[in-house]
């Protein structure tokens, strides 16, 4: 296959699976197996469509890195899970998120997770360091940052993977109204709730990019706002809620910036044309009530 390297953002799938399946669908000893039914049939979808020259499949080992929440301390709280400090994560998705994890460890795709950063950290970072095409599919906007020339995102919407559009600069830039470089401090100004990120006060998505958009980047925005006078976009207002929030404009472009340096050439991108480990897949498959969707996604391997 010649597509581009296909990039997944793992947990964005298998939550959305979860979710959009009923939990009706299950292994022969009752468990749901919806998440693993549906992300593998997406998986599948995406190979049939994009035939793509790898895959990679980017895994959060920590999902709430301790040195972004000593940054921005509202990071992420929105999933803790009530007085234990771990993600909130439903009873019946847990053995399910274990075993997509085993199915693509014995077909042998790449399933990076590193120590003490989060999937977009390993998705970044692959992006950066491959030097072919690379398609990232993903639901989270944080992820337009690493969109290039040559790297462009599946955006998960609603409806099927055939309708998920492809977002390369231009399409960020029209329909965000911002270009891919800009869009952090985009993110930053106006907040994100999917984050915990607050923003700043009065900012909105409109305003938002009308000031990056109006400065060469962030930092030229906050010492203008520091200004004795100011012209449109920035106002005395806004001028004056942007300096207060200097502080957390730093710290939440911090948090937000997925780390592109993390050593992951050691492995393997290709897709593999036979199973790793074919005792170990075919259990899984069994055990699971998964052998339809497994044979599916190794025929669309194959080509």
């Amino acid at each position: 296959m010649t597509g581009p390297l296909l990039i997944l953002d793992s947990a964005t799938l298998y939550y959305r699976a979860f979710y959009a399946l009923p939990e009706k669908m299950t292994a022969p000893d009752g468990s749901p197996h919806n998440a693993i039914r549906g992300f593998l049939t997406m998986l599948t979808k995406m190979i049939t469509i994009h035939r793509p020259s790898g895959i990679v499949a980017a895994w959060d080992n920590d999902w709430r890195p301790a040195w972004r929440v000593e940054l921005v301390p509202s990071y992420k709280t929105h999933r803790l899970e009530m007085g234990s400090g771990q993600e909130d994560v439903p009873d019946t998705l847990g053995p399910q998120i274990e075993a997509i994890a085993a199915v693509l460890d014995a077909w042998g795709i790449s399933r990076i997770g590193i120590d003490g950063f989060e999937a977009d950290d390993v998705i970044a970072s692959v992006a950066s360091q491959h030097q072919g095409r690379s398609l990232v599919v993903t639901s989270d906007r944080d992820l337009i940052q690493v969109v290039t020339d040559r790297v462009s995102l599946l955006l998960q919407v609603t409806g099927g993977v055939e309708n998920w559009p492809i977002l390369d600069p231009q399409a960020i830039e029209s329909k965000y109204g911002v270009s891919p470089a800009k869009y952090l401090a985009m993110a930053a100004l106006r907040g994100d709730p999917s984050d915990g990120l607050p923003g700043i006060t009065g900012i909105g998505d409109k305003t938002a990019s009308a000031l990056v958009n109006a400065y060469p980047d962030l930092e030229a925005l906050v010492q203008a706002s520091f200004a004795s006078t100011w012209e449109k976009p920035l106002t005395a207002r806004l001028a004056e809620r942007i300096s207060a929030g200097v502080d957390y404009l730093g710290a939440a472009i911090a948090v937000i910036t997925a780390e592109t340096r993390l050593p992951v050439s050691a492995w393997s991108f290709e897709v593999p044309y036979e199973p790793f480990d074919n005792q170990a897949l075919n259990e899984l498959s069994v055990q699971w009530g998964i052998e339809k969707y497994v044979d599916e996604l190794l025929q669309a391997a194959l080509g």
